[in-house]
């Protein structure tokens, strides 16, 4: 049986990563900060609740900790993330940015981090790190891609953070597959439901990466169409 954590899951993107994994037959921890949300949230789709905050540290502990009593870990998405108000380069400043920072970088490497252990334990250990289009140094770079025309710099600046983790983690521990991916502009509550995709959609390509079977690629960055520039 796989056994899998996925942070950010009582609603939306890891909500419907959940539902998809439970069919598939992992056992799914379904992450979140709400306890009561998590718990419902886990009664409707065959999950198991954790409550889990990435900006805390303790919060984290204590969830591997449950999750390494009940037996292991073999899949982790870092889902969680936020992506605030876009704001321009001249109006944004250390506390605008620093939320971001502190759950989309530093909650995907301190989740990542403690379950590290147990992932190394696992035969075939999976991260997912959920990441965007908007982390694309090329796509922002480009006139005329919807990247380049994002007026915000600290979701960006987040997620192209996220990329470099992946990239320096796959190859620090080359026995996990560690990918990060891009959804899509999925409608939840992160962009106040402007996606133009549904969330069916958006986890398409996390959970076909949280099933991707040993041997397959890892340090890579991909859409539903396949890898993206950096």
């Amino acid at each position: 049986m796989t056994t899998t954590l996925i942070t950010g899951a009582n609603k939306g993107l890891g909500h419907e990563i959940a539902r998809r994994l439970v069919a598939e037959g992992h056992t799914v921890y379904l992450g979140s900060r709400d306890p009561e949300r998590g718990r419902a949230a886990a009664e409707r789709l065959g999950a198991r609740p954790v409550v889990i905050d990435v900006t805390d540290d303790a919060s984290v502990t204590a969830a591997a900790k449950a999750i390494e009593a009940d037996g292991g870990l073999d899949v982790l998405v870092n889902n969680a993330g936020i992506e605030g108000t876009p704001t321009p380069a001249a109006d944004l400043t250390a506390d605008l940015m620093r939320p971001l920072l502190e759950t989309n970088v530093l909650g995907t490497l301190r989740v990542t981090h403690v379950c590290l252990p147990l992932l190394l334990r696992s035969a075939a250990p999976v991260i997912v790190n959920v990441s965007s289009g908007l982390a694309s140094l090329t796509g922002i770079t480009t006139p005329g891609t919807p990247a380049y025309a994002y007026p915000g710099v600290a979701y960006p600046a987040s997620k192209t953070a996220v990329n470099m983790l992946t990239v320096q983690y796959a190859k620090a521990f080359p026995g996990i597959r560690i990918n990060a991916v891009e959804p899509g502009f999925t409608a939840t509550a992160l962009n106040g439901f402007r996606g133009t995709q549904t969330v069916e959609e958006g986890a398409e390509i996390i959970v076909r990466t949280a099933l991707t079977p040993p041997g397959g690629p890892s340090g890579g960055y991909a859409d539903i169409n396949g890898p993206i520039p950096w």
